[in-house]
C-alpha cells in the first residue's frame, strides 16, 4: 500500500508521496511512487501511483517508451493536461487488456490508480485522479485535492485546511502532517517521501525534495503535531453527564434491556 496526496491551488501545485511497498510484515521494500516529466518553459507533469506495483510500473514504463517515440502521441506532445490524462487512461486500459486475465487466474486483482498534476503552456495548473478503468475526474475549486492509496488517516487534516487560497507553504505543511498521520496509523506507508512544489506559470519544478527521518522539519512535525493534539485534547472539558438526557428521555427507537 502507499499514500499520495496532491493539491491544486491558486499559487500552484503541491504533491507528496511515500515510497513503501509490502507483501507482508517481513517483506518491505522502497519504490518511488512519483514520476516527473519536465521540459522547462513548456510543461511540468507529475504522475503519482498507488496499487499493484507491477501494474503501475508497467503503465509508467509504457508512458516513458511512448514519450521517446517522436511521432507518437505522448505526454511530451499532448496539448493539454486533459489529453495527458486521457493518454494515461488509455495506457492503463492497454495494460489491463494484456495482463488482467492472467492476473485473475492467480487471484490478483487489477488494482492501480494515479494522480496526474501539472501545467502545459498557457493553460492553468490542473489535477486529475485516474482510476483503474482508465476513466478520470478533475479537481475543482470546491475539491482542489486528491488522495490515492491509504488515504483515510490523512484525510481529516486536508479536509479541514486546504482550499484553493491555501499558500504553497501551508499546503506543503498540511500534506506532511497528513502523511505523518498516515504513517502513524498504517505500517504499509513509510519514508522516504517525495515532496514536489510547483509555482503557477513557472513551467519548471520549484522544489523536489526527498524527506526522511533525518529531515529536521518533518521530525519537528512528527513530534509537535502529536504533542499539540494531546494538548488540545487535554484542554477540552470532560463530559458533564448531569446535563445529558437520562434513560427516560431516550428516543423511542432505542430499546433498553435489563438482565
Amino acid at each position: 500500500m502507499t499514500y499520495c496526496v496532491a493539491m491544486c491551488l491558486d499559487e500552484g501545485l503541491v504533491c507528496l508521496s511515500d515510497s513503501r511497498t509490502n507483501a507482508g510484515v517481513d517483506h518491505i521494500n522502497t519504490f518511488r511512487k512519483m514520476t516527473v516529466f519536465e521540459r522547462a518553459g513548456d510543461r511540468v507533469l507529475v504522475l503519482m501511483s498507488a496499487g499493484n506495483l507491477a501494474i503501475t510500473q508497467a503503465v509508467i514504463s509504457l508512458l516513458r517508451e511512448h514519450a521517446a517515440v517522436q511521432d507518437r502521441d505522448s505526454l511530451w506532445n499532448a496539448p493539454t493536461l486533459f489529453e495527458c490524462a486521457r493518454l494515461v487512461g488509455e495506457t492503463i486500459r492497454g495494460v489491463h487488456r494484456q495482463d488482467a486475465e492472467a492476473l485473475k487466474q492467480f487471484g490478483v486483482d487489477f488494482n492501480a490508480s494515479f494522480i496526474l498534476a501539472g501545467q502545459i503552456g498557457d493553460e492553468p495548473p490542473r489535477l486529475f485522479n485516474i482510476y483503474a478503468a482508465g476513466n478520470f475526474i478533475e479537481a475543482s475549486a470546491d475539491t482542489p485535492y486528491f488522495q490515492i492509496g491509504e488515504s483515510k488517516y490523512g484525510k481529516p487534516i486536508v479536509d479541514r485546511i486546504v482550499t484553493c487560497k491555501t499558500s504553497l507553504d501551508e499546503a506543503a505543511k498540511c500534506a506532511l502532517i497528513s502523511m505523518d498521520s498516515t504513517i502513524r496509523s498504517n505500517l504499509s506507508v513509510g519514508l522516504p517521501l517525495d515532496l514536489l512544489i510547483y509555482r503557477r506559470d513557472e513551467l519548471r519544478v520549484a522544489r523536489h525534495l526527498s524527506v526522511d527521518w533525518d529531515n529536521p522539519y518533518f521530525d519537528m512535525i512528527h513530534k509537535e503535531w502529536g504533542a499539540s493534539l494531546r494538548k488540545v485534547f487535554n484542554a477540552l472539558p470532560d463530559p458533564d453527564w448531569s446535563r445529558w438526557p437520562g434513560e427516560d428521555q431516550l428516543p423511542p427507537c432505542v430499546e433498553v434491556v435489563s438482565s
